[in-house]
């Protein structure tokens, strides 16, 4: 099955999270079905110690399922296996009109980069060519300008209070995956 998906860039701290979170209140406002994948680089848990769930995935179970009257989780244990790669994720991921991922960087995805020049970071949209949109207030680098004025005139560039204009592009330039 295949899914629309629009991914997110950008160093940690520069407010992903809170940019996608307004995005996706902005879709669902409008009866968009959306779903998130969220690339972790590093180990996570979602369940908590000493819980019935954690002690029977420490215990040795493959997978766990919690599940209420309000939502239900399933936690799986690789165990060694090797990581799932995007495209199976999106394979496990309920029917919906649009996916947002944040992560999976090398993905060949159309994503927006998220930059504020007080991370202190350098821009990724120059050295990644599925970078097609860039979501800033601050002012450009003389480097920048000269790869944005590069990209142009598909590139597009959108200020960080501007949700109606990044969920629109998000919606029309998502990929078929």
């Amino acid at each position: 099955m295949t899914k629309r998906v629009f991914g997110f860039a950008g160093w940690s701290g520069v407010g992903k999270t809170t940019l996608i979170e307004q995005v996706i209140a902005h879709l669902a406002a409008d009866g968009v079905r959306v779903a998130l994948i969220k690339h972790a680089h590093h180990n996570f848990d979602i369940d908590h110690r000493g819980k019935d769930s954690h002690r029977h995935r420490e215990a040795g179970a493959a997978e766990v399922m919690v599940s209420s009257g309000k939502r239900w989780a399933i936690m799986h244990e690789l165990r060694g296996e090797p990581e799932m790669t995007l495209v199976e994720a999106l394979e496990r991921l309920s029917p919906c009109d649009l996916v947002l991922i944040e992560g999976y960087k090398r993905e060949l995805l159309p994503k927006l980069e998220i930059w504020r020049s007080a991370i202190g970071k350098p821009m990724l949209f120059p050295h990644d060519e599925h970078i097609i949109a860039l979501a800033t207030d601050d002012p450009l680098p003389d480097g920048a300008r000269n790869a944005l004025a590069s990209r142009e005139p598909n590139f597009v560039r959108i200020g960080l209070a501007n949700i109606a204009a990044i969920a629109e592009l998000a919606m029309a330039r998502a990929a078929t995956l």
